[in-house]
């Protein structure tokens, strides 16, 4: 489909005097079509669980969480790749984001890159990817040959393939084992799909990667158990997350985070079983860092 045809460059009519709406009505009509988003990810809810479910196993197996994408949708990528890392406290080679364009388009498009299937493949082919691995396609047109590159390369080698579009019958969609395809209809600047289009995509990613987290274990109850603190905002949350769950004071908690060397996840088990450091790290490696799972049989 040409690209002049996509709904994702189509007018909005609800938009279309935008330019001379006063600023609170600018502000409520961005808001009114902002709210059109959350109910087409909804949409796609069966094939965003389908994903989680499917790249979860391949994740417990080695496998390693790759996005792939140009300009904003490829900035998302790369977002959701280095934003887990902290949080779970996964190793950053587990989360890779690649962009057409390399490191460079992060800050300031390279012109071309998009449009290079080879590119795609070529830097996919630079990961050494395996059958193991999960490759999600993000393109909001559906249509960018990097993407389809990577998509078309990463099924030669049997790797998981999800392509994320915002767009029906999404070309990528058909390179891919799995399409989600949240249809927000035209944006509010026609085109700009860092709106509309943008936070659809980033909904989706949010909960894939949230969903395969959680069922490596790396959530207790509603809480980041493998949070890094690093600093003393995290600290003070590791501490609060420990308490919040064993029921100890806040001064017990920060006690056992410091006898557990700063492990959220031991530090709560060391609490809950009574155990010292070694056992307890020996429960949780046995349920490979599952706490709710330590916590079931102990």
């Amino acid at each position: 489909m040409k690209i002049e045809n996509l709904v994702t460059e189509s007018r909005n009519p609800a938009t279309t005097e935008i330019d001379t709406m006063s600023t609170l009505e600018m502000v409520k009509t961005i808001n009114q079509e902002d709210q059109k988003v959350a109910q087409a990810v909804a949409m796609q809810a069966e094939l965003i669980a389908r994903a989680i479910d499917e790249a979860a196993q391949l994740y417990k197996q080695g496998g390693r969480l790759i996005y792939v994408g140009a300009g904003t949708s490829g900035r998302l990528g790369v977002l959701d790749a280095a934003e887990l890392v902290p949080t779970y406290g996964i190793k950053p080679e587990r989360a890779i984001g690649l962009i057409a364009g390399g490191k460079e388009a992060m800050f300031q498009a390279v012109e071309g890159a998009e449009d290079s299937a080879t590119l795609g493949e070529n830097d996919l082919r630079q990961l050494d990817l395996t059958a193991n691995d999960i490759v999600i396609g993000l393109a909001a047109s559906g249509r960018t040959p990097y993407v389809i590159g990577c998509l078309e390369y990463a099924q030669k080698v049997g790797a998981l393939t999800i392509a994320i579009a915002c767009v029906p019958d999404s070309e990528i969609g058909h390179h891919a084992k799995l399409a989600i395809e949240a249809v927000v209809g035209p944006e509010v600047v026609t085109g700009s799909t860092r709106m509309k289009a943008g936070t659809a995509q980033k909904l989706i990613l949010n909960t894939i990667s949230t969903g395969i987290m959680i069922k490596q274990g790396k959530v207790y109850q509603n809480v980041m158990i493998n949070v890094q603190p690093t600093n003393d905002k995290l600290v003070n949350r590791a501490c609060r997350i420990i308490s919040s769950t064993t029921g100890v004071s806040l001064e017990q908690a920060a006690r056992a985070l410091k006898e557990s060397g700063n492990e959220v996840a031991l530090a709560i088990v060391m609490i809950k079983t009574r155990k010292t450091k070694q056992a307890a790290a020996k429960l949780l490696a046995e349920e490979h860092g599952n706490v709710a799972q330590v916590l079931q049989k102990n």
